[in-house]
């Protein structure tokens, strides 16, 4: 699982889950990410993802691998 965290500076990506700030997480696979972002991780940190936020998280989300169907933890 990845955190993602809410600061004052901006959404963050926290590997260490040490960040202050209201934080969600999200599966390290990229079809979980492309879920979140379509509302759900807005919605949880309970803020609008800026365009500058949505780059970062898209970006980092491009880096990760994807899952065959019916490997997803979502399926389990």
């Amino acid at each position: 699982m990845i955190r993602i965290v809410r600061t004052t500076e901006g959404i963050k990506i926290d590997p260490t889950g040490k960040l202050a700030g209201r934080g969600a997480y999200l599966h390290d696979q990229r079809e979980c990410w492309t879920r979140g972002l379509r509302g759900a991780l807005a919605h949880a940190l309970k803020a609008e993802l800026t365009q500058k936020d949505r780059a970062q998280l898209e970006d980092f989300m491009n880096t990760l691998p994807h899952v065959e169907t019916g490997d997803s933890p979502m399926n389990e």
